[in-house]
């Protein structure tokens, strides 16, 4: 698998997290005019994912700031990690996207 598929992974996985949270992006968007933005990664490969591997993504929160959280996140094939890293997500205004605080309802979920 080419290696920035992992982040394509990532992604899905942090938005199937939100949302498993009570957290869907466009409702967020709509009630509250924020939006998350990736704003830095720092990875680590492991071991090279094939075509039609079964991939497992985790995610976990490291740190929750005031306009950003840090996730960490792995790919699994079974018992073999693959890639692993830091996803930092920060919350900006959709209409100008300048950073603002992360809504205190997402906050209180997280």
């Amino acid at each position: 698998m080419f290696y920035a598929n992992y982040l394509k992974f990532f992604e899905r996985a942090r938005t199937e997290w939100l949302r498993h949270l009570g957290v869907g992006q466009q409702a967020l968007r709509e009630a509250t005019g924020a939006i998350f933005v990736v704003t830095e990664t720092q990875l680590r490969y492991l071991a090279p994912a094939r075509l039609d591997d079964s991939l497992d993504i985790t995610v976990a929160l490291r740190q929750l700031g005031p306009a950003s959280m840090t996730l960490a996140q792995q790919a699994w094939r079974g018992s073999t990690l693959l890639a692993e890293g830091d996803i930092r997500i920060g919350c900006v205004d959709h209409g100008t996207f300048r950073p603002r605080r992360i809504p205190n309802e997402v906050t209180r979920t997280l």
